[in-house]
């Protein structure tokens, strides 16, 4: 499929792009399709099945409330998010359903809303099925959906298809890096500049580049937002400290110039992000929520630290970022329960790389050399977030990240584009590494850390 900026960097809520995101999504489109077949007053009850690593961590990751409210029509990229709670209190206390916000259903989330913990639907670790009955409790439609990272969401017959095109084509197609070096070569032309061309197949130059730096605002809004919350400790049962509150008031008061204070900087800005995702805030998935605060926090240190960052730069670093995470996309995965955290933060951290080395006026095989670099790193990161909860250690690792990919930029830089050890290369090697990974390390909370919380 030809995927756009807009698909790897869309606007949604915490805590997670797969298990709160895509399950919103995917309700929402399930009760469209239905309405397509039959009216929606037809509908008199509806039944949820989640399965695999959306039942192990589906309510710590919010999937229920998330589904729940997708049936009645909410998107992630403009539902209130400080209502939500409110909107899901109703729905429990009432014990009734708004389809679209349309048509008032009964239901009865213990009875109807059921996790299958040792079940997995055929294709992909994040499966769910909704199906409908009508007054007679016969069935009305029946379908299963995939929550395949990042918020994106396939039915059963497009994950079957992956491989197969859909919807329009883009004038440089490529899965791989040799393809995208050989359009370059070919054209003459930077990374950008051929994704900028390929985002003209769905939007007009200028939606493209006031698209581009809507989604920059809502990194900085989501960053401010965790920088200055009033909240002392996080949801979810663990009681982990809001820690960037703290850490941004410090650095303001007391700067020391070192050096070192550099890194301090970037690992607030990935935390504050990576705070608020965790409350169920609004966030960028950059390319996944779990993985979500490592960009953020690379463009803040540009903003920060460089002279140049410009609207311009800002849309260098955000189109070359998608062009590595297509490569990822296409030739590996995105989704912690398929391949663990490397297909999050490890993805999240070779893109910045990328995006960071292009701000730096690097040659394409040095943008290449930095993603490579920013990956070769993280092979291997298990997803074993403690209690479900996508906290520890999911919001240190984005800050860990982001260092990375900075480090990853600056060596590329002083190199000459030329490594041993190919982008193609690394990103197989990462597929390969996923599916070698015992179950338990992707986000499951089976192994790891989430099985080692000591008990006091």
């Amino acid at each position: 499929m030809s995927i756009s900026v807009f698909d790897l960097f869309k606007i949604g809520i915490g805590p997670s792009s797969s298990h709160t995101v895509g399950p919103m999504f995917a309700a929402k489109q399930f009760i469209f399709n239905c309405i397509e077949k039959f009216p929606l007053t037809k509908i008199d009850s509806v039944k949820i099945e989640l399965f695999g690593s959306l039942a192990l961590t589906g309510t710590g990751h919010g999937t229920k409330g998330a589904i729940l409210l997708g049936l009645e029509g909410a998107d992630p990229a403009t539902v209130e998010t400080e209502l939500m709670s409110v909107r899901l209190g109703r729905i429990r206390k009432n014990k009734t359903l708004t389809l679209l916000n349309e048509h008032k259903i009964s239901f009865d989330e213990k009875e109807s809303l059921i996790f299958y913990h040792d079940d997995l639907l055929p294709h992909h670790s994040n499966g769910m099925r909704f199906t409908v009955y009508d007054v007679d409790g016969t069935k009305l439609r029946e379908e299963d959906f995939y929550s395949v990272g990042g918020g994106f969401v396939l039915d059963a017959e497009e994950i079957q298809n992956k491989n197969e095109s859909f919807g329009k084509q883009v004038p440089f197609h490529f899965k791989s890096c040799k393809e995208l070096f050989e359009h370059c070569t070919k054209t003459g032309m930077s990374c950008r500049e051929l994704m900028w061309i390929n985002e003209q197949t769905w939007r007009s130059e200028s939606e493209i580049w006031d698209g581009l730096l809507n989604i920059w605002g809502v990194m900085q809004e989501c960053t401010q937002r965790g920088m200055s919350s009033s909240e002392s400790h996080l949801p979810g049962g663990l009681n982990v400290r809001r820690r960037a509150p703290d850490l941004y008031r410090e650095l303001m008061k007391n700067p020391d110039h070192s050096p070192a204070e550099l890194m301090d900087w970037v690992s607030l800005f990935a935390m504050a992000v990576n705070e608020e995702n965790a409350s169920g805030g609004r966030i960028v998935t950059a390319p996944t929520n779990g993985g979500g605060g490592v960009i953020p926090a690379v463009m803040h240190y540009c903003q920060r630290f460089r002279k140049d960052f410009n609207e311009d730069k800002i849309v260098t670093f955000l189109l070359t970022a998608a062009a590595i995470g297509i490569l990822f996309k296409e030739g590996a995965s995105i989704s912690a329960a398929e391949v663990g955290c490397q297909g999050e933060v490890g993805v999240a951290c070779s893109m910045a790389a990328a995006g960071l080395a292009a701000v730096m006026d690097c040659a394409p095989r040095q943008i290449a050399n930095a993603a490579e670099i920013g990956m070769e790193h993280n092979l291997g990161l298990t997803c074993d977030p403690v209690g479900g909860l996508v906290q520890i250690p999911c919001i240190e690792r984005n800050t860990m990240g982001a260092l990375k990919a900075i480090n990853a930029a600056r060596l590329a830089r002083r190199g000459d584009g030329n490594h041993i050890i190919s982008l193609d290369k690394v990103i197989a090697t990462m597929h390969k590494t996923g599916k070698d990974m015992m179950l338990h390390y992707k986000e499951t909370s089976l192994g790891g850390l989430a099985v080692n919380l000591p008990e006091c």
